[in-house]
């Protein structure tokens, strides 16, 4: 079982590494990584993007430093570091030269399988499907989840509110043994690197994720949340990511059903609208991070008492408050509250 002193010890590596990486990284992004505002943007003025860099830089350092006190707490994650390093890089070229969908999608695809095949052969998440439906159904599950966190990732301090949640949720579950001690270096080290990241993110931003952040960050939660589904917690592991995986799904297919180009920037996804509809960003953000303690709340009692009607009712509970938000977001802002 993980140590709280040795989380501790992660969590402040990660964060002095991602804060001090912005730090030096700042004139750079300034110069080089602009994001000017386009059709998705909730931003009206040009802000550095980029962060991201710092943010898995710092968690790479972290997984080093760890490996090199304990190596047997990170044997084996050099796969999930290339594939991670690989999606930054690609994420890094479509921040400042905008990659074509192609490139893009074949290098997540690729980030993915690298990442699937690190799994055990006998690792199942749906024993009564097809083992090779299950792998493929896994691998279009991970290409979707790195995209979530992207397409997510457009309001100040929002992907803040999903992260710190949601790794800080995992690291319980690893300390109640629903994760591996591996598992818990890269929850940790994630949630450092974030919390290090958020005070130049906070409303209104000085500073962007960008691409070679969100994508990364993408792959680390699908990888995170596989390996608690691959224990025997697919319920948890279904909840911890609700409010992204409902906020986004939900906005697809009504984008499907009225035929747009859902590879087109927008402005449609329940967070956005709820901007446009009165909500404040910090209201908007509040209102997520609480819902996320909840589903940690939810997916912590799945994990602690594993009978039939728990996981149900834990599961049904985690859509209901997750509905309830996105239609509070659909119906904008009461008169006189904020």
């Amino acid at each position: 079982m993980a140590s709280p002193l040795s989380f501790i010890l992660i969590l402040l590596v990660a964060g002095a590494a991602s804060a001090g990486l912005i730090v030096a990284l700042w004139p750079l992004l300034a110069r080089y990584a602009m994001a000017r505002p386009n059709a998705r943007s909730s931003h009206s003025t040009p802000t550095p993007q980029g962060g991201g860099i710092a943010v898995v830089a710092a968690i790479i350092v972290t997984l080093l430093a760890a490996a090199a006190i304990g190596p047997d707490a990170v044997l084996g994650l050099w796969p999930l570091a290339i594939a991670v390093l690989l999606l930054a890089a690609v994420g890094a070229c479509d921040d400042i030269i905008h990659l074509s969908v192609t490139p893009r999608f074949a290098a997540q695809f690729v980030a993915v399988g690298i990442v699937l095949a690190t799994l055990p052969h006998e690792t199942r998440i749906v024993p009564w499907l097809p083992w090779w439906v299950e792998r493929a159904a896994l691998l279009i599950a991970g290409v979707y989840a790195v995209n979530i966190v992207n397409f997510m990732d457009g309001l100040d301090w929002l992907t803040v509110a999903e992260v710190v949640p949601l790794t800080a949720g995992l690291s319980l579950l690893a300390l109640l043994g629903a994760l591996s001690p591996q598992d818990a270096v890269v929850a940790v080290a994630l949630l450092g690197a974030i919390i290090g990241f958020a005070p130049f993110n906070r409303p209104v931003a000085r500073l962007f994720l960008g691409d070679v952040g969100s994508l990364p960050i993408g792959l680390l939660m699908f990888w995170l949340l596989l390996r608690l589904a691959a224990g025997g917690h697919l319920v948890a592991a279904l909840l911890l990511p609700l409010y992204y995986v409902g906020d986004a799904t939900v906005t697809l297919l009504r984008r499907l059903a009225r035929r747009e180009n859902v590879l087109q920037a927008h402005r449609t996804h329940f967070y956005q609208r709820a901007t446009d509809l009165g909500f404040s960003v910090k209201g908007i953000v509040a209102g997520i991070f609480v819902l996320n303690l909840e589903l940690v709340v939810l997916a912590a009692a799945a994990v602690v008492a594993p009978s039939c009607w728990t996981q149900v009712a834990a599961l049904a509970l985690g859509v209901g408050a997750v509905g309830l938000l996105l239609a509070r977001f659909a119906r904008g802002k009461p008169a006189g509250k904020s």
